[in-house]
Parts: C-alpha cells; sequence; structure tokens
C-alpha cells in the first residue's frame, strides 16, 4: 500500500511539479525568535477552514427557501446524525475565527509589524477582518428564526440612513423593500459563495505578501526600521540566524491550531448549536433581536447614544475606524517596533480591549430593551399583603414587569419600582399609568376602572415599611419588657 502510495505521488509530482511549488514556500526561511507570539494567523487560518468543511456539511441540508428554511435547521440539530455537533462547531468555529484574528491583528500591532516594507500585509488582514465579520452578519440571517430575522431588519434601517443612496443600500441589503424569502436567498449567496470567495483571494494576497517581505523579526528596543536600510539588515539577520519554516517554526502553528480545533470541538458537544428562538413572524413585536458576541460591543454603544448623533454615529464610526486601520502603516510605516518604546502602542491595545469587554457584557444584558422573558412575580412579594396579589398579577398582565423591576424580578428598560410607593402618592401613579411618559406607553382606555385601582394599590405598597401583624407585635413588645 505505501509503495503505491509514493508511486501515485510520484507521478502526481512529475506531471504537476507540486513540490517544486511547495517546498520553497514550506521551507522559506523565518527569524529563529519568531515563536509562539506568531501562531495567531495559522490559527484563524484553521478556523476557515475549518469553518469551509462545516459549512459544506450544514448546506448538504439546509434549504435556503423562507418556508423551509428554519425546519431544515430544526432536522439538523434535531434529528440528522452529528447535526446539532456541526452546528456547533460552525458557530463556535465563527466565533473563534473573529476572536483569533483580532488578536492576531493586536499583536501585530503591538510589534510594529505594520511597518515598512510589510503595509500591504496589514491592509489586506484588515480587509480579510472586515470580510470575516461580514460572513458573521450574514450568517446570523440564516438561521431565519425571529432573532436573526429582526437583526438583519435593524441592519438594513441603519444602512438606510447613509444620504441618497441609503435606500438603494438598504433595498439591496432585503432584496426588496421587506424581508423576505428573496432576502435569506440574497444573504445565503453572500454567505456561502461570494465572501468566502473573497476570503479565499485574500488569504492567497495575505500568504504572498509573507512570503515576499518574510515573517517580521521580534521587536527589540535600539532597532528601529529605516526603510533605506531594512531590507538589506533583515536579509543579513535571517542568514545569520533564520531557520526552516517546517518543520522548525511551523509544528508550534500545527500545536496551536490542534488546540483551537478540539476546543471548537469540545464547545460544540458540551454546550451545543445556537438556540433556534421561533419562525420569523412579522407580527410579532415581542422580540428581542440582539447580533452574535462579537457585534455586541456596538449594539451596546448604540443604545447609549441620545437620538440627536444616532446617524452620525451610525454611519461615521464604522467608517473613520476602517479608515484608521487601513491606512495606519501609511503614516507610522517607520521608527521604534518595541512596545517599551511605544508605550501608546500598548495603552491603545488595553484600552480598546478593555473597552469591548465592558461594552460586550453591557450588550449581553440589554438592559435597554424589555425583558419579553420575565416570568409572573411570586405570590409571597415582599412587603405586599396577599390582598394586592390581583394588583401584581395585573403589572404581569399589562406587560410593565417587560420594563420595571420589581424585588429583582422584571426588565431594566424603565424605572425600578421596588420603592415607587415611597416616590409618588396614588393620584401621581394613577396619572402616571394613564398618561404614560416617556418610552412609556398611555394605558387609559386599555386597562379597566378595577384592573387600575388593583394596580395602584399594589405599586403604593412598594417601598413602605411593612407593619408587622397585631399578635406578632404584641409578641415584639412583650419581648422588649413594654408589657410587664
Amino acid at each position: 500500500m505505501l509503495k503505491f502510495l509514493a508511486a501515485s505521488w510520484r507521478f502526481i509530482d512529475d506531471r504537476t511539479g507540486a513540490s517544486e511549488a511547495i517546498g520553497p514556500m514550506m521551507k522559506h526561511i523565518v527569524p529563529r525568535d519568531a515563536r509562539w507570539w506568531y501562531v495567531f494567523g495559522s490559527a484563524a487560518l484553521c478556523c476557515f477552514i475549518l469553518q469551509v468543511i462545516t459549512g459544506i456539511g450544514l448546506a448538504l441540508s439546509y434549504v435556503p427557501s423562507g418556508g423551509d428554511a428554519f425546519q431544515s435547521l430544526k432536522y439538523i440539530t434535531d434529528q440528522a446524525p452529528l447535526g446539532s455537533v456541526l452546528r456547533g462547531m460552525h458557530f463556535f468555529g465563527a466565533s473563534a475565527m473573529v476572536l483569533i484574528a483580532a488578536m492576531h491583528m493586536a499583536q501585530v500591532y503591538l510589534h510594529g509589524a505594520y511597518k515598512y516594507p510589510r503595509e500591504m500585509n496589514w491592509m489586506s488582514g484588515v480587509v480579510l477582518l472586515l470580510f470575516t465579520l461580514a460572513m458573521g452578519f450574514t450568517g446570523q440571517l440564516l438561521r431565519w428564526d425571529a432573532n436573526g430575522v429582526w437583526s438583519a431588519v435593524v441592519g438594513a434601517e441603519q444602512a438606510a440612513r447613509v444620504p441618497v443612496i441609503g435606500p438603494f443600500i438598504a433595498h439591496a441589503i432585503l432584496a426588496g423593500d421587506t424581508i423576505g424569502g428573496a432576502t435569506l436567498t440574497r444573504f445565503f449567496v453572500l454567505h456561502v459563495f461570494i465572501f468566502p470567495a473573497f476570503i479565499f483571494a485574500g488569504v492567497a494576497v495575505h500568504m504572498w505578501l509573507i512570503l515576499r517581505h518574510g515573517i517580521s523579526e521580534m521587536p527589540k528596543p535600539g532597532q528601529p526600521v529605516v526603510p533605506s536600510t531594512y531590507k538589506r539588515d533583515y536579509e543579513a539577520r535571517l542568514q545569520k540566524s533564520g531557520v526552516p519554516f517546517w518543520p522548525n517554526a511551523m509544528w508550534r502553528d500545527a500545536v496551536v491550531s490542534l488546540i483551537v480545533v478540539v476546543g471548537i470541538i469540545a464547545c460544540a458537544v458540551i454546550f451545543g448549536p445556537p438556540v433556534l428562538t421561533t419562525p420569523p413572524d412579522p407580527t410579532a413585536l415581542n422580540v428581542n433581536p440582539a447580533p452574535d458576541w462579537y457585534f455586541l460591543f456596538y449594539f451596546a454603544i448604540l443604545s447609549m447614544l441620545p437620538a440627536n448623533l444616532e446617524t452620525w454615529v451610525i454611519l461615521g464610526g464604522p467608517l473613520v475606524v476602517i479608515l484608521v486601520l487601513l491606512f495606519l502603516p501609511l503614516f507610522f510605516n517607520k521608527g521604534e517596533r518595541a512596545p517599551s518604546r511605544r508605550p501608546w502602542a500598548l495603552a491603545i491595545v488595553l484600552f480598546v480591549s478593555t473597552c469591548i469587554v465592558i461594552l460586550t457584557i453591557y450588550g449581553a444584558k440589554s438592559p435597554w430593551s424589555p425583558d419579553f422573558g420575565a416570568l409572573p412575580l411570586a405570590q409571597e412579594v415582599p412587603r405586599v399583603p396577599k390582598s394586592h396579589s390581583f394588583g401584581a398579577q395585573v403589572f404581569y398582565d399589562k406587560g410593565c414587569i417587560y420594563c420595571h423591576e420589581v424585588d429583582g424580578d422584571g426588565g431594566h428598560r424603565g424605572p425600578e419600582l421596588s420603592s415607587v410607593g415611597g416616590r409618588l402618592t396614588e393620584d401621581e401613579l394613577t396619572i402616571r399609568i394613564n398618561n404614560g411618559g416617556h418610552n412609556m406607553p398611555a394605558f387609559a382606555g386599555r386597562i379597566s376602572h378595577d384592573e387600575l385601582a388593583a394596580l395602584v394599590a399594589f405599586l403604593s405598597e412598594q417601598g413602605k415599611k411593612a407593619v408587622p401583624p397585631p399578635s406578632q407585635t404584641q409578641n415584639i413588645a412583650t419581648a422588649s419588657g413594654v408589657h410587664q
């Protein structure tokens, strides 16, 4: 068998010249100190390959039509052999690809590896990151559940704010005036064919640039990049201490990539794929569309903006960030590379990373959105007599609990009402409920007199000090020596 395989390889190699093309790439000389800091690029490429493989597996059973997409995913998840694991691998693979690509960019920035002559390496990497995020955005809609559909609608509405051409862009995103089967087909084509093709092309360009300019050495203080002499000095250092990429350096890439793949599989088995909510229903308003975690920080930023700044940030924010990233190496392509000599680089990475983490956590909690999953208040609400249980039920039935918290239960969009009885009188509560307020609907005409009275009585008790029953009061007084 081994002889047959060896003979087959010799035949293929003789006719195609594969070893002559691949050999020099695998054995190109790299700096000896290119160690564990340099594994992120290969790990990101491994994640992309895994995405292609799992995506092909999913596409064999996925039906990209408005009437069948959701059910086909249900079939893949619940009935197809290893379908749940396959969906989980595709989901966690996307997360790993985004995370590792971001880590790779941070490492390149910290080490100043974007400086001469590798400006185009950085710029092609930025383009690859953008297409990776575009894959994540289009992939969310392919779940064809309520969350994915409404997230796409939100994205189209943001694009519609672009002056003059905004409506055209929104129409192009949705493949029409409203979301429907044509939207799903368009996103499927983008996600499965167009964006992966651009990523393949981008990876080819990125790899060619790496082979052309070589892998940057570990930055050393006092060894600045001088464009007029850098290439000569770099070649001299490689001749003195360089090692072949295979096997001297590639084994680290292989080890880290293997760990990443095992981690993705483990997450898919342990946590499973993202939960499918409900099929898309344009008439259902009780949904909180939220993007996947790598867009949550932007989701949180938009939630905190005042209305008069929304359009400016939605349109200008991403554009400014993209332009800064793209053209960074054109303005800062020489000088020191060592982080110790570039403290602002380290400060920027730490600041941006901290902000993204905090905003992602805030976006995951999304306190600005109603909590439509809030459960009815418990029968024994603290400080509320049982006689007001009907008011507590009205508080739930009318949806007040979606936006207001009482003793730890409910949403956070509106003010907490655990102590509202100490702030507002019954008349003030009645007026507020009937007339509504900022982001609060008016309930006049939608709530009966008895329901309003019960709700006001329930709320007026919140924040008032509970009075123990007479028997309990007597026992306390006796114990304290009042009654002798």
